[in-house]
């Protein structure tokens, strides 16, 4: 009998879930699932990850396929999990969009510019997100589901890595892992950064508020956090910057603009009144873009990856008679 006649689930490890533990794994997403018995799956290999025996300290790497066998509440001594919910429907115009926005596909990997406003993930209360539509990138039926590699915020646009099955996802993942790739983002934000060019290095830690979790600067136990930026142009109370994070924390350009004294235009959950300026015509939408990825291809050689503006950002820059030819180019960048 195969898999899905079985009970059987194979799924994927998400983005967020790279460098896990299998057990910690098992214990987000399989809260009723004991130790114990977790154990007992894994010494009889009921419980592989990419068709391999595993141990529960064993790690994990995005887009990796976890075999977790049916889990009864007998054999478990806890009640059954709940059964995963159906897939989302996807409609055709959205597909359309998707397929629309793909800046360059192979045989090993999917770029597309996400769009503004669209979740990479789902969440609490969200059904519109790039990982619902995943299957509509598929070249055929039985082609592999492409996997997410990185996220973006939802209100962050730009490139966004695609990979087309799990070895070109653990090819992709190492490469991010071990800081090979390069990622470029660009900037409008409210006043002009003192230095013009610099490295900010300010720890972040998460925390709560009225606003939602968000990170924080902080000189205790936040994680360590390194952007480079430089002012390309500015325009009275708008400066146009070019941002490369070093590190990947979470909402780190968001969280780093801000120490800067420049929050990005239209973040109000970082900058608040701070990020909209008064007197100028530019959409109340986050101005944060993705712009450049460069990494090197798991089939050999380099791959550097541009994503246009998206409307909101085109229109402000014409406001502002920014050029994007303006820009440095990668070999120019420190």
């Amino acid at each position: 009998m195969d898999d899905l006649m079985s009970g059987v689930q194979n799924i994927a490890v998400g983005p967020d879930e790279a460098d896990q533990r299998l057990d910690r794994w098992f214990r987000r997403r399989f809260p009723d699932l004991s130790h114990g018995r977790l154990e007992k799956l894994l010494r009889t290999g009921q419980v592989r990850v990419d068709g391999g025996r595993a141990k529960a300290n064993t790690r994990l790497c995005t887009g990796q396929t976890v075999r977790v066998p049916p889990l009864d509440p007998v054999a478990s001594d806890r009640p059954a999990p709940a059964r995963p919910k159906p897939a989302l429907r996807v409609s055709d115009s959205a597909l359309k969009d998707l397929r629309a926005a793909i800046l360059h596909q192979d045989d090993w990997l999917i770029a597309i510019n996400k769009p503004a406003g669209l979740a990479t993930q789902g969440g609490t209360g969200l059904t519109h997100h790039l990982d619902a539509m995943l299957d509509g990138l598929k070249r055929h039926p039985g082609e592999e589901r492409p996997r997410l590699v990185h996220r973006l915020d939802k209100d962050t646009s730009g490139v966004l890595l695609l990979a087309r099955s799990a070895a070109a996802a653990r090819a992709l993942t190492q490469a991010f892992r071990d800081r090979a790739t390069r990622k470029v983002y660009w900037a409008l934000v409210a006043g002009v950064p003192k230095p013009r060019a610099g490295t900010i290095r300010a720890a972040l830690a998460k925390e709560g508020g009225a606003k939602g979790e968000r990170m924080v600067w902080t000189e205790d136990d936040g994680k360590p956090a390194v952007t480079d930026y430089q002012v390309v142009d500015d325009a009275g109370p708008v400066s146009w910057l070019w941002m490369e994070p070093r590190t990947g924390r979470t909402h780190q350009l968001r969280a780093h603009a801000v120490v800067l004294g420049t929050p990005i235009l239209g973040d109000g959950k970082y900058g608040g009144q701070g990020a909209f300026v008064g007197g100028i015509e530019v959409a109340r939408r986050m101005h944060l873009h993705a712009r450049l990825l460069a990494l090197p291809h798991p089939a050999g050689g380099r791959l550097v990856i541009e994503a246009p503006l998206p409307p909101h950002m085109a229109e402000a820059f014409r406001s502002f008679g920014f050029q994007a030819n303006d820009a440095p180019a990668l070999e120019e960048l420190p």
